[in-house]
């Protein structure tokens, strides 16, 4: 990796920023899809009552990147992504972008910017319970976007993806089939000693869904990439290679990387049976253009924008200036580019 520009990527005052997704866009220019929401709500679990995607475009990949719209707002309680819109992933299929996203929605008056939320608030525990996975269509990258009535990829009562379906890694195939990495979770059966965390529910888990073309419809394996690993991954983002796909994913415990958050990288044949890769880690330790070297407070949501010959340039990732792998000391967040070499 090469050093991370400082005052790249994308950031807006007085929003969280997370989720960046970029591409080309017919105007040659770079357009990243993000996520935002009011720095007056705390950022977790914030971004669950009151995200939107938006899109800024810049000259160069690296940016900085400048707002122009809002893309995916609020459109009503009785939509399925009708308060919330999260989890951005971009591609081009047959001349069209199709905006792959997390939406959902709650039953309970909108929260306000300046309210107070916590963990236990409904509107978060009825949103998180909600997320379902979706796709926007649109001729062109500056819109007008058409939604889905439905979600893609809907949750399977009595399956490991019970929960909700998040996260969406789309890898698009020449023949316009996908492969649809996804992460969920599962509800645990009663009786519970407690109704919190995770005496309900397990730990983070991932899926993944095969669909002819990218609007479905999709079949899923009836157990979880991974399974039985003590390894919890989210956040992943895959592409095509020769010999079948590659992986990067947020290591969220460390099972795999040996440090917590830190990004690991895993390949396989079919999509299906996965095997890591040990020698192909990602740092949180990044060097920046001014020469200095800081440990990322994190870097979720990684993605890799590819060039015209395919070849990996620069890694985005959402990252903040907190001290630790979570969200406790952080202050800002925004999207990061890190340019690549030719490879990863």
């Amino acid at each position: 990796m090469l050093p991370a520009p400082v005052g790249g990527g994308f950031s807006m005052d007085g929003y969280w920023v997370w989720c960046g997704s970029v591409i080309r866009g017919e105007d040659g220019r770079y357009h990243i899809f993000a996520s935002r929401w009011p720095k007056t709500l705390p950022f977790h679990p914030g971004w669950g009552v009151a995200s939107e995607i938006v899109r800024a475009d810049s000259d160069t990949p690296e940016g900085p990147y400048t707002f122009r719209e809002v893309v995916l707002p609020a459109r009503g309680a009785g939509w399925w992504d009708g308060r919330v819109t999260h989890n951005p992933s971009i591609c081009r299929v047959d001349g069209k972008y199709v905006l792959f996203y997390v939406g959902t929605t709650y039953p309970f008056p909108d929260v306000p910017a300046d309210g107070s939320l916590c963990h236990d608030s409904l509107p978060w525990l009825a949103a998180r319970a909600g997320k379902r996975i979706g796709a926007a269509v649109s001729d062109s990258v500056f819109g007008p976007w058409k939604r889905m009535d439905h979600p893609l990829l809907d949750v399977r009562p009595g399956h490991f993806d019970d929960f909700f379906t998040s996260n969406p890694a789309p890898c698009i195939a020449q023949d316009g089939s996908c492969l649809l990495v996804y992460k969920t979770r599962t509800w645990h059966r009663p009786p519970y000693d407690r109704c919190t965390g995770n005496e309900m529910f397990s730990d983070m888990k991932l899926g993944v869904a095969f669909a002819p073309k990218w609007d479905g419809p999709y079949e899923r394996l009836d157990t979880s990439l991974f399974d039985g690993e003590p390894g919890i991954l989210e956040d992943p983002f895959v592409w095509k290679t020769d010999s079948g796909y590659s992986m990067i994913a947020k290591d969220w415990n460390g099972a795999y990387t040996g440090q917590v958050g830190r990004i690991m990288n895993a390949h396989s044949t079919d999509g299906i049976r996965w095997e890591v890769d040990a020698q192909a880690m990602l740092p949180l330790e990044i060097l920046w253009s001014d020469g200095k070297t800081r440990l990322a407070g994190n870097m979720d949501r990684p993605f890799i924008l590819f060039d015209e010959q395919g070849r990996a340039t620069h890694l985005f990732c959402a990252t903040n200036d907190g001290q630790e792998a979570c969200f406790a000391t952080m202050t800002r967040s925004w999207n990061m580019c890190i340019p690549l070499r030719t490879q990863l």
